[in-house]
């Protein structure tokens, strides 16, 4: 790797055009900022491949050949908690620490969660909808809803800070809490199952936090969502792929249980034509983290992260698999 260095815009910064705004704007006024329209080293100038030291981005296996094009990258600064682990993996397996903006989004995503929760139990957008298209004046009162969250049992899949935070929401609306991590958190007192098996038979509201690896991939499959049983609702924030979206339709059309709030998919933007003609679904554009507030402290998480290392020769939120890589000597 090469020295740190103070003359920040003396560094090549390559980031994508249409990036967060704030973070658009640190980098351009910090660095010596390179737009690209896409992760393509062909249409990189040779002199700018060389040159380039950190990258900015929303990494995707898009972005494998352009890293592996870079013989002098040191830092991606992922924008998101969220990673992608091919890209992620491949970049620290060539000693460039990858960091990410986690904690200043846990709050705005618990808050979405609620949501999807309350819509998917309480059919607050049909009801929105029932009065706006003039139905409550021509045909009377919405129905009652079947589902509330009186009586229920949450469990949250991936007791992180997110989970931690919808934890304290969920405690709020005096509902019982349980949850699956790899490993007991002793900072809790809620109950802890060694196993999402375990969990899933213990609660009828199950509440997807954890991270997109190939260890969480469709696990939310239909035995899992058998155990919720047809009162069950599942809501997911975390990423798309934790869950087998051909069982969850399956489940949510023949009973399996009962409805399902999502705010991310398996193969975003796209959303299976079966859910979007789904009642018993809330469906979201993973707008979890999506405002202005939030989205910019995101972008200065980015823009900091790459000052912190060519300034001070440390990141500031490096991913956890980086972690051996998120300081470096600096003369």
């Amino acid at each position: 790797m090469s020295q740190g260095t103070t003359n920040l815009d003396d560094i090549t910064i390559i980031m994508p055009s249409r990036f967060n705004p704030r973070a658009d704007q640190r980098i351009r006024e910090a660095f010596a900022a390179t737009i690209v329209d896409a992760p393509d080293p062909a249409a990189i100038s040779p002199d700018v491949l060389k040159a380039t030291r950190g990258l900015a981005a929303w990494l995707s296996p898009a972005w494998i050949p352009l890293i592996d094009a870079l013989p002098n990258l040191e830092i991606i600064a992922n924008f998101g908690v969220g990673y992608d682990t091919a890209s992620t993996l491949h970049a620290i397996g060539k000693d460039v620490v990858v960091t990410h903006t986690p904690s200043v989004l846990d709050e705005e995503v618990a808050d979405t969660a609620m949501a999807l929760l309350l819509n998917a139990t309480r059919e607050l957008y049909q009801a929105e909808k029932w009065l706006r298209e003039g139905r409550w004046h021509n045909e009377g009162n919405y129905r009652l809803t079947p589902l509330t969250l009186r009586e229920r049992t949450v469990g949250i899949y991936g007791l992180g800070r997110i989970g931690k935070a919808i934890a304290r929401r969920i405690e709020a609306f005096g509902l019982p809490i349980h949850y699956h991590n790899r490993k007991r958190d002793e900072s809790v007192a809620y109950p802890w199952h060694a196993s999402l098996e375990d969990l899933a038979r213990a609660v009828d509201t199950l509440i997807v936090v954890v991270p997109g690896t190939p260890e969480t991939a469709r696990t939310i499959d239909a035995t899992i969502l058998q155990m919720l049983g047809p009162d069950g609702v599942l809501v997911n924030i975390g990423r798309g792929t934790t869950v087998d979206e051909p069982a969850l339709i399956a489940a949510l059309s023949d009973g399996t249980i009962a409805a399902a709030g999502l705010d991310v998919f398996e193969d975003e933007p796209y959303v299976p034509a079966e859910l979007m003609a789904m009642d018993n679904v809330c469906l979201l554009p993973h707008v979890g983290s999506a405002s202005v507030r939030t989205r910019a402290l995101m972008g200065d998480l980015v823009a900091d992260n790459l000052v912190s290392w060519f300034t001070r020769g440390e990141t500031i939120t490096a991913v956890p698999e980086a972690g051996h890589l998120a300081k470096r000597k600096i003369d």
